[in-house]
């Protein structure tokens, strides 16, 4: 349990920096799910709802039940998420229960490797459109060397260089779709 003292206060440079930590991965799956559920059909009034609303479903599903009512419950000291159910899970010694566990763990692995190959080559392949002949897995292969780099500096530092990063991303994208 915290106490009190442990709690900081709301601000908006915290507001920001859990932009840039958080919503940076969840703020662009939209992007390349909608790419997959229309590519190259017709685009439909029913086909945009129907991708629309299995993305909001997908989100609104995924984060309050995985996140809100499942992993934030899990509380090993202070620490949350997959790894501290995991670990609370054979403190217990629920057996059954290992299974899932380690099913969820071996998903957030799996998800920390590919999520930032899917979005950087996806954007770096947008610059091939005006510029054909750029090489772009050579500066993908670098983007990620660099960003697995930067990662070393704690969640905090990422947050903080993201953030901003991630505003103006959703701040151009929201003036795109007005």
């Amino acid at each position: 349990m915290s106490n009190h003292k442990d709690l900081q206060k709301l601000t908006a440079a915290g507001l920001l920096i859990s932009l840039g930590i958080i919503y940076g991965d969840i703020g662009t799956y939209p992007l390349y799910v909608f790419k997959a559920i229309v590519g190259h059909q017709h685009i439909s009034e029913t086909l945009v709802l129907g991708g629309v609303s299995l993305i909001f479903w997908t989100l609104t599903l995924q984060t309050t039940l995985k996140y809100v009512v499942i992993t934030l419950r899990a509380d090993n000291k202070g620490e949350g998420g997959i790894f501290a159910l995991y670990a609370l899970v054979r403190k217990f010694k629920a057996s059954w229960v290992i299974y899932p566990a380690i099913i969820g763990c071996c998903t957030i692995i799996s998800d920390g490797f590919i999520t930032p190959a899917f979005s950087i080559s996806a954007a770096v392949e947008g610059l091939a459109i005006d510029y054909p002949d750029i090489p772009t897995i050579p500066i993908v292969i670098s983007i990620l060397v660099l960003i697995f780099f930067f990662q070393q500096f704690g969640t905090n530092v990422v947050g903080k260089t993201f953030g901003p990063m991630m505003m103006v991303w959703f701040l151009f994208d929201w003036r795109l779709h007005v």
